[in-house]
């Protein structure tokens, strides 16, 4: 088969997989109030009704499918993503979340995170999530300033942003993420500074603290806002960081930032290179065959009524190739502040360490890395340009 195919006509050692990754589930809602124009997800604004009972129905049919992939194995975090996914009412959500536990064997104290906007946030729905299931909200706040939300053309203000943080708090939710961005258009430093602490000031459990990036295909992209100098990025970046860890963040990964045990575990299960099953329009999953010693990810048609109309159809699929799997793992791992277990790498990838050997060699000797026996890390510098310490780890031909 292909990933072991390149590394059978050398003679470096194989690694084989002796086991399969943690696994989470993603779910996929697409529909949104309106398209913000900074946002490049499979998301679309609504053209009036959601389909909810069908896309549930759609939903379960998609993962029905998927089940013989992952015969006996534990479900460990649910992650429902969007899209705006809390414009779906409780009883959808209730009914999802039912039909998943039925469906597949779930780790009993299994993290299951909603995303939700505070333009679509009411106390009852709130508790009502609750009651269904979910115990951790991600809820994309941006800013608290008003002018900074109109420049990011968000649906809602700050004050209805700080009223669906109170809502949440009220419902019971203490594991709460709070999405926020820097480098808004126009915006200062001390602006920057100043929104960041505003939000502290909420306490969530978990914060998401990232810059304002203009990604191709979206609104921003064709007509770019006039954003901060990269030396204001940095500084908000570099100062941000510093303010969160006086308030008793800990920054574990490039924008994570959580309290004590509040690190999210669908995300870490993603830079740690584990599996996921992806549900939804659009949505995309990573399944490791140890009896087939590949890793094959699977995608889903993009549009929700191409998507409604065979859910239980992907749109393509992809055996990784050796040096596929050596790239994401190290796309992935490079991201977390403490670095990732080198040991990990074999039992993820199926590969012998050999496939690191030569670019670690190289990141090593560009100051990119401070690594050791057990650990593979990025440097400070490293974290600074993880862009080009990540591309050390393309494909080349330097592959045993």
């Amino acid at each position: 088969m292909r990933v072991f195919a390149d590394m059978t006509a050398s003679k470096s050692p194989v690694s084989r997989f002796a086991t399969t990754p943690p696994l989470g589930l993603y779910v996929h809602i697409p529909w949104c109030v309106r398209k913000c124009p900074y946002c490049d997800f499979n998301s679309h604004a609504t053209q009036g009704d959601i389909p909810e009972a069908g896309y549930v129905d759609a939903l379960l049919t998609d993962l029905e499918s998927q089940l013989p992939a992952i015969w006996g194995r534990t479900v460990e975090s649910v992650f429902i993503g969007g899209g705006t996914p809390s414009l779906f009412s409780a009883p959808a959500l209730e009914r999802l979340l039912t039909g998943v536990r039925s469906r597949l064997r779930m780790r009993p104290d299994a993290e299951i995170t909603l995303e939700a906007n505070p333009g679509t946030a009411e106390a009852a729905r709130f508790a009502d999530y609750r009651a269904a299931g979910v115990n951790r909200l991600s809820i994309g706040v941006q800013s608290l300033d008003d002018a900074g939300l109109r420049a990011l053309g968000r649906i809602h203000d700050a004050n209805a942003a700080l009223a669906a943080v109170a809502m949440a708090q009220q419902a019971g939710f203490e594991n709460i993420n709070l999405d926020m961005m820097f480098g808004l258009p126009q915006q200062s430093c001390h602006e920057a500074l100043s929104d960041l602490a505003r939000l502290l000031d909420l306490e969530p459990a978990h914060i998401s603290y990232y810059q304002l990036t203009l990604e191709p295909n979206t609104a921003f992209h064709h007509r770019p806002p006039p954003l901060p100098q990269d030396d204001d990025l940095a500084a908000m970046q570099e100062q941000g960081a510093a303010l969160l860890a006086r308030a008793g963040y800990r920054q574990y990964e490039v924008s994570a930032y959580a309290k004590d045990n509040r690190r999210c575990r669908h995300n870490l299960n993603y830079w740690k290179f584990g599996d996921y099953l992806g549900i939804g329009a659009g949505a995309h999953g990573k399944l490791t065959d140890a009896a087939g010693n590949r890793v094959v990810r699977r995608h889903n048609r993009r549009h929700p009524n191409d998507y409604l109309r065979d859910p239980a159809v992907p749109a393509g699929e992809k055996v990784l190739s050796a040096q596929d799997l050596r790239f994401e793992f190290m796309l992935n791992g490079l991201r977390l502040v403490e670095g990732i277990d080198r040991a990990l790498f074999s039992e993820r990838t199926g590969l012998s360490e050999d496939w690191l050997l030569e670019p670690l060699r190289r990141a090593r000797s560009a100051g990119l890395l401070d690594d050791d026996e057990t650990t593979i890390r990025p440097s400070e510098l490293g974290r600074r340009f993880l862009n080009d310490l990540m591309a050390m780890f393309l494909p080349e031909e330097d592959c045993p």
